[in-house]
């Protein structure tokens, strides 16, 4: 067909991503030139649909960004009062004591919150200093200038036909038009890959690495119910199964966060991670805690995990990637929000001072180095190890050895470890399923656990059926003849929202069936898909998950 045209709006700064580090950045350039002309473009239905969190937030970012956020009202209401660790047996735990932890595992003064509500106030933020914010609005292409930089954004995009082509009743949205384009789409964005990939910014950088978090919202018995208390177990029930481990934050209203989080450099194709989830809260500790109580919400998405030395370069001409684009998450804190905040602020700055000088398009080397010598490299340098030591030799190295470690460079800045390497990707760790055994899992009762498509409704994601899939197959045949016979089909199993199945009917040989309508955007079919075959696009705006309170 002929090429399309669309109308094309001029900005100072477009920003992809309505998360905590596109609205950090979004206010940050008003705060430094009100006359600034600024627009955030959100997927989400609205502002934190899309948003899920291990929920309890270092106000650090906040602080530097908006320094009366108390006064401002900002929804940080539940403070820390209490840490505790757990290591699970089958039966039973161990609480691990405090004070071997390094101070940096110390959530004194952390907040628990609902990042979506965080997101949502900082939106209201950015909106009454002028930043134009446009919920809905899917971005699904990066629009390029003559010398090969970022220029822009194409979004709006509704109404394609069944192959992705455009038909009549397509609306072919807009180009949005910057000096400079920031990323902040959060774990995988498809942007964010494009553009790695394009400038080659992840050369001589280790694979990425990524674990797929689960959470639950509870309501339980006030009699159990302690606001601001914080719990973190590890060991039962993945054991040597896989990495990970769980959250337990109590925050208002009798409510807990219960989440999971399983790291997806496991090698045994059988492994489930969301049965394992469901399995975990049937450990005596947990079960005691939910009984009685409801599940009002469930949500899952994928949290980057390689820290210092996976992190891209952060720049390419016209575009910088920020917060979780890039994988800025503290692995051993399970806390990334923070450094999306300053991410966000960094890149700002360093955009005002460009257009300030009369620059556009070109790259913003003084965020790279803010990011890599500032306040968020030497957050992420402290931990460095932690991860690979994890994926190495297990969990019990990971506690002493990457507890020593931290402890060094805490205090000394200095490792005797230096830097490790994370070697292979997740994907690629991945071994054939004749190496392993098959995992039977408990069935959910209904009570306490639950099955995959019970839960995807409490995550109130909704997809337009008409819309051509966004989950797309690089070879159709693979699933069938490669993963399948392989690796036993491990799309079944790792998708925590039930979106692959392999269907037998009598006579006829195994179809691969996408049901994307229940995708919740984790993106770990992206990320986990053995032979990299499965790619997720953005679908149009609006559409995916709808998180209450996440």
């Amino acid at each position: 067909m002929a090429e399309i045209e669309r109308e094309a709006m001029e900005y100072d700064v477009v920003i992809v991503g309505a998360g905590p580090a596109g609205l950090s950045a979004a206010i940050r350039l008003k705060q430094l030139d009100p006359d600034c002309n600024v627009v955030v473009l959100e997927k989400g239905s609205e502002v934190g649909a899309h948003i899920l969190s291990g929920a309890v937030l270092d106000p650090c970012g906040l602080d530097a960004l908006i320094p009366d956020w108390k006064e401002k009202g900002a929804p940080l209401n539940v403070p820390v009062v209490e840490d505790n660790f757990y290591a699970l047996g089958e039966a039973g735990e161990v609480r691990i004591p405090n004070w071997p932890m390094p101070k940096l595992m110390n959530n004194h003064g952390n907040y628990i919150v609902s990042m979506g509500n965080v997101c949502r106030w900082m939106a209201e933020q950015a909106e009454g200093m002028g930043v134009e914010i446009f919920p809905g609005m899917a971005c699904s292409e990066l629009v390029y200038g003559d010398n090969g930089e970022v220029k822009g954004v194409v979004a709006g995009v509704f109404g394609l036909e069944q192959d992705g082509s455009y038909g009549p009743n397509t609306e072919p949205g807009m180009e949005l038009h910057g000096k400079y384009v920031f990323l902040s789409e959060g774990v995988r964005g498809s942007l964010s890959k494009e553009v790695i990939a394009k400038y080659e910014l992840d050369k001589g950088k280790e694979p990425q690495k990524y674990g797929i978090g689960m959470k639950e919202i509870w309501e339980i018995d006030p009699e159990k119910h302690r606001e601001g208390s914080v719990t973190h177990t590890m060991g039962w029930p993945l054991e040597k199964k896989a990495g990970g481990g769980s959250f337990i934050y109590h925050l208002e209203n009798n409510q807990v966060y219960v989440g999971f989080v399983v790291h997806l450099g496991y090698k045994n194709p059988h492994v489930f991670p969301y049965m394992e989830f469901q399995q975990f809260k049937h450990h005596p500790m947990v079960a005691e805690l939910l009984e009685g109580g409801k599940r009002v919400a469930y949500g899952a998405r994928a949290i980057t995990e390689g820290g210092y030395q996976s992190m891209p370069k952060l720049v390419a001409p016209g575009v910088a990637l920020l917060g979780c684009s890039a994988g800025m998450v503290n692995v051993p804190r399970i806390k990334g929000n923070h450094n999306a905040m300053l991410s966000g602020k960094a890149a700002a700055e360093a955009a005002y001072a460009a257009m300030q000088e009369g620059r556009s398009g070109d790259e913003l080397p003084d965020y790279e180095s803010d990011v890599r010598e500032g306040a968020i490299g030497k957050d992420l340098w402290k931990v460095r190890n932690v991860k690979p030591l994890w994926s190495k030799w297990g969990l019990s190295a990971s506690l002493a050895i990457g507890g020593f470690d931290m402890w060094c460079n805490e205090l000394f800045n200095f490792s005797l470890l230096g830097t490790m390497h994370h070697g292979k990707s997740d994907a690629e760790v991945t071994e054939p399923a004749a190496k392993h055994k098959v995992i039977d899992y408990p069935k959910p009762d209904g009570k306490l656990s639950f099955d995959r498509l019970t839960n995807v409704a409490f995550s109130f994601t909704n997809h337009e059926e008409s819309q051509p899939a966004h989950l797309h197959l690089k070879d159709p045949d693979v699933p069938v003849q490669v993963n399948l016979e392989k690796y036993a089909g491990p799309s079944a199993r790792y998708c925590p929202a039930g979106v692959y199945e392999f269907v037998t009917e009598d006579g006829k040989d195994p179809r691969f069936v996408i049901n994307f309508q229940n995708c919740v955007h984790c993106k770990t079919c992206d990320i986990k898909d053995p032979s990299q075959n499965i790619v997720w696009t953005t679908p149009q705006g609006g559409d995916g998950p709808n998180y209450p309170n996440m």
